[in-house]
């Protein structure tokens, strides 16, 4: 009878442990990015990611801030610089064990820490001031959602492009680097993990 339950226990606790995290392809005018996203660590973030990216919000969208040994920043602005009206803006997640490591993708805000709506940013550094400190306004840090599962070569590639100011905009590549378009992939083959 014991054995049968533990049986019976695995059995359904075994779909929650072989779900696959998400995971977004985005393609580039350099090529494609596929990004893990963790919604174990930050679940109303990467609703709030994946919602964008059903509605095809992301595509046509630009990488409009790129600034090596910083990050690469975009989804907000189109190729012609008009900003796309987004949904309400989310609740800062960044106190969830997650650091911006090299990889990781972060949510971009203004100053006010729960402001975060559709623009995301690539970390190419170890950029540990950016990882939640406190629960306040100098603390809260920038919530990580996902990592670079491949195309961190495309990431460099957007770092090597030279860049210039456009209006109040610093550090925009001169040659618009384009999300022609986000899609969730059929992530049943991924290996499941939680971020560490």
């Amino acid at each position: 009878m014991k054995r049968l339950l533990l049986l019976i226990c695995a059995l359904l606790v075994a779909p929650t442990v072989l779900a696959a995290n998400p995971q977004v392809e985005l393609k580039t005018t350099l090529g494609n990015v596929v990004i893990e996203l963790y919604p174990e660590n930050a679940p109303k973030t990467v609703e709030n990611f994946l919602q964008y990216v059903k509605d095809g919000f992301y595509d046509g969208t630009i990488f409009h801030r790129v600034i090596p040994g910083f990050m690469a920043q975009g989804g907000g602005f189109t190729r012609n610089f008009q900003q796309k009206p987004t949904r309400p803006a989310i609740r800062n997640e960044a106190g969830n064990g997650l650091r911006n490591a090299i990889g990781t993708v972060a949510m971009a805000r203004t100053a006010d820490p729960h402001s975060a709506t559709a623009q995301f940013f690539i970390n190419v550094a170890e950029n540990d001031f950016l990882d939640f400190k406190s629960p306040d306004d100098k603390g809260y840090g920038y919530t990580v959602f996902g990592r670079v599962t491949s195309g961190m070569e495309v990431v460099q590639k957007m770092l090597q492009v030279p860049t210039s100011t456009a209006g109040p905009h610093q550090n925009v590549p001169r040659q618009p680097i384009v999300i022609e378009q986000a899609r969730l992939l059929d992530s049943a083959a991924s290996k499941p993990a939680k971020a560490k």
